[in-house]
């Protein structure tokens, strides 16, 4: 993967970028979109590395191993400032942007370009998303602005209109599996993570690495199949536990809601007699009762009301609310 600044998927992004770098046709900010684990952090810092590298292979291709490049992966590189807020799913605030814009002002200390990472930028409140819309409109020539974000919708468009927009997708299922048997996974294991990331290496990185990763994927599927054929009460008070910021992190709510999402678009494509195998193939049982049981548009349905509460505790609505509505809406399966 040398030739794709070892990284897994994206080529058509990182040989824009490299024309962009071997033209001299960069551009003051870019916009990189995708679900979380995808790769969007690691392709803004081999474009930070391919700016800065003292000693490329090629134009436009870092070498990866010098001390600027290893800096930059690391992000302790004196002209890189990496932004986000404290924790996933936490808020970044006017006060971060203002920090970082006086930095900006300055001659770069070590490398060709100053570098700003906006990690995450759909977690910034309406003043920090307006402050840095000034530096957006007003980049010093030697400033190169990188964001990332889920998707674009969630920013302000007089933000997304000033970026290079680089809308990243999953990868197919395939060639994650065969990365992660590269790394010493067993065909079995890295067929399951690779179905189970959708696409996604980084976050198939992290089922592999992280134990607990999966077992709370796991664990929100088993949930998941008691909560529909639980009571009213029931689904009330799971929905209390689910949405207390004392014991659950919005960003765990997220993922929970990401989670059951990617079951029951496998039972709407079941439902649907669709010839797509399904992300979830070690429920494949599950995901049929439950296409026999209901029909398409009670399936769509619930992906269509997952959807929205995932768009919607982006934004900050009631979390507990957002909850009990969505489960007492779930089907009844005796």
């Amino acid at each position: 993967m040398t030739d794709n600044w070892n990284l897994l998927g994206h080529e058509w992004a990182v040989e824009m970028l490299r024309q962009h770098l071997m033209r001299d046709g960069m551009r003051h900010a870019y916009l990189f979109t995708g679900p979380p684990g995808l790769g969007r952090r690691s392709l803004a810092l081999r474009f930070a590395q391919a700016l800065n590298c003292p000693q490329p292979l090629a134009p436009g291709d870092p070498c990866l191993k010098c001390r600027t490049c290893k800096q930059i992966e690391a992000m302790q590189f004196p002209d890189l400032a990496v932004v986000q807020a404290e924790k996933e799913g936490g808020v970044l605030k006017v006060e971060q942007i203002r920090e970082v814009q006086h930095s900006l002002s300055l001659a770069p200390y070590q490398g060709k370009y100053r570098v700003a990472l906006f990690l995450r930028f759909q977690e910034a409140n309406p003043n920090a998303a307006n402050a840095l819309l000034k530096t957006l409109e007003e980049a010093p020539p030697q400033v190169i602005l990188l964001l990332t974000a889920d998707n674009a919708e969630l920013l302000l468009p007089t933000i997304v209109s000033r970026c290079e927009v680089m809308r990243l997708r999953p990868l197919p299922v395939e060639t994650v599996q065969a990365y992660l048997q590269e790394r010493g996974e067993t065909e079995a294991k890295a067929r399951l993570i690779a179905h189970l990331s959708g696409g996604r290496p980084g976050y198939a990185l992290r089922l592999v690495q992280d134990k607990a990763t999966l077992e709370f994927h796991q664990t929100r599927l088993d949930d998941l199949q008691r909560l529909l054929k639980s009571t009213r009460r029931e689904r009330f008070a799971y929905a209390e536990k689910l949405a207390d910021r004392k014991n659950e992190a919005k960003e765990r709510f997220r993922e929970t809601l990401l989670i059951w999402l990617s079951f029951w678009r496998d039972v709407m494509l079941r439902a649907a007699k669709a010839d797509a195998p399904p992300t979830n193939i070690d429920r494949t049982n599950e995901i049929e009762v439950l296409a026999a049981q209901l029909s398409l548009p009670e399936t769509r349905r619930v992906v269509t009301d997952l959807e929205r509460a995932v768009d919607r505790l982006e934004k900050n609505v009631n979390a507990r609310l957002l909850a009990e509505v969505l489960l007492l809406d779930w089907p009844h399966i005796k």
